[in-house]
C-alpha cells in the first residue's frame, strides 16, 4: 500500500511540473508585450528595458522556468501583477479561490446524485423510454458548451443576456473566509444567504452539466455489468425486492468506476468554471485569470494554472485513496 501511495504522489508532483512547465513555455510564446497593458501604448523603452532585465525576461525560456519554479518551490510566492500595479498575486488568488471552490462544490453536488440517479434509472429500465430519456439527455449535456449553456441559463431565467453583474450582492458584505454562503450563514446574514443562493444557482446548473451527463453515463455502464451478475439474480430469487438488489447490492459494487470518473470530473469542473465565472461575473479565480490572458500578464497566468493543477492532482489523490477503499485488489496490484 504505501508503494501505491508514493507512486500515487511522484504521479502528481511531475503532473503538476509538466503543468505549469506547458502553461509557462506557452504563455512566453503568444505574441504581444505584458508591459503594454501596464504603460499603454507609447512606453518609454529605458523603463520597459529595465523591468525586462529585472523579471529576466532576456534569458532563455528554460532559464526563465527554472527560476520560477525554484521562487515557487523556496518561497512559494507567485510574485506581483506585471499589468497591475502592486497587485501580489498570491494574495490576491487565495481571495478569489474560495469562490472557485464554492461554485465547484456546488456543481458537483448538483452533479453527482442526479447524474448517479439517471444512470442508475437507464439501467433498471434498459431499452426503455427511461433510459432513452435518460441518455438522450446525457448526449445533450455533453455537446453543448458550458459557456452556450450559461448564456443560455440567464438570457432566459434572469433576461439580461448582457450587462448582468452577479455578485451585487457582495457590495455591502463583508466575508469572513470569502465562501459567500458560508460568511453570510456564520454572520446570519439569512437574506444574503438566499440571495447567494439564487445567484450561485444558475452558474452551478451550467457547470455541472457536462460532468452531470458522463456520470450517468458511466453509472449506466457499471450498472448494467452488474446487474447481470451471480449475487444479483440469487437476491432476487430469494425475493428481495427490486431496489433493494439494485440500491444495497448492485450500486456498492457499481460505485468503484463512477467515484473514478467523479473525482476527474472535479479537475474538468475547473476548467469550465473559467468560462462559467466570465459569463455569469462570479467573484472567483476563473474570471482573475481570464482577464489576465487578455492582458498577457503573465504572472497571474502562471500562477492560476499552478493552482488549477493543484487542485486537480488533489482531486485525484483523493480518489485514488477511496478507490483503494473500494476496492481493495488495487492494493495488491
Amino acid at each position: 500500500m504505501s508503494g501505491f501511495l508514493l507512486r500515487r504522489l511522484f504521479h502528481a508532483v511531475v503532473t503538476m511540473v509538466v503543468a505549469v512547465s506547458l502553461i509557462f513555455i506557452a504563455m512566453r510564446l503568444l505574441p504581444g508585450n505584458p508591459l503594454v497593458a501596464k504603460f499603454g501604448q507609447h512606453p518609454d523603452a529605458e523603463q520597459m528595458q529595465r523591468i525586462i532585465h529585472e523579471q529576466g525576461w532576456d534569458q532563455p525560456i528554460l532559464s526563465q522556468l527554472g527560476r520560477f519554479l525554484h521562487q515557487l518551490a523556496t518561497t512559494g510566492d507567485f510574485g506581483e501583477s506585471i499589468s497591475r500595479s502592486n497587485e501580489n498575486v498570491s494574495g490576491e488568488l487565495a481571495r478569489r479561490i474560495p469562490a472557485t471552490i464554492e461554485l465547484t462544490v456546488v456543481a458537483m453536488m448538483l452533479a453527482i446524485p442526479l447524474g448517479v440517479a439517471a444512470g442508475i434509472t437507464a439501467a433498471v429500465w434498459r431499452n426503455r423510454w427511461p433510459d432513452r430519456l435518460c441518455m438522450a439527455g446525457a448526449m445533450l449535456g455533453v455537446s453543448v458548451p458550458v459557456f452556450f449553456l450559461g448564456i443560455c441559463l440567464r438570457a432566459v431565467f434572469t433576461g439580461m443576456p448582457i450587462g448582468f453583474r452577479l455578485p451585487a450582492f457582495i457590495i455591502d458584505f463583508e466575508p469572513i473566509t470569502e465562501f459567500y454562503l458560508l460568511d453570510t450563514l456564520l454572520q446570519q446574514r439569512f437574506d444574503l444567504f438566499a440571495t447567494a443562493c439564487r445567484h450561485i444557482c444558475l452558474p452551478a446548473l451550467a457547470l455541472s452539466s457536462i460532468p452531470m451527463s458522463i456520470i450517468a453515463r458511466i453509472t449506466r455502464s457499471s450498472m448494467l455489468e452488474v446487474l447481470g451478475a451471480d449475487f444479483v439474480r440469487t437476491g432476487r430469487a430469494k425475493g428481495a425486492s427490486s431496489w433493494r438488489v439494485v440500491m444495497r447490492h448492485a450500486l456498492p459494487n457499481a460505485a468503484a468506476p463512477i467515484v473514478n470518473i467523479a473525482g476527474f470530473q472535479i479537475g474538468l469542473l475547473l476548467s469550465g468554471a473559467v468560462l462559467t465565472e466570465t459569463v455569469f461575473d462570479w467573484p472567483g479565480m476563473g474570471k482573475y485569470v481570464v482577464d489576465a490572458v487578455r492582458e498577457n500578464d503573465y504572472v497571474i497566468v502562471q500562477a492560476g494554472a499552478f493552482v488549477i493543477a493543484a487542485i486537480f492532482v488533489s482531486a485525484n489523490l483523493t480518489v485514488d485513496l477511496l478507490y483503494l477503499w473500494l476496492d481493495p485488489r488495487v492494493r495488491t496490484s
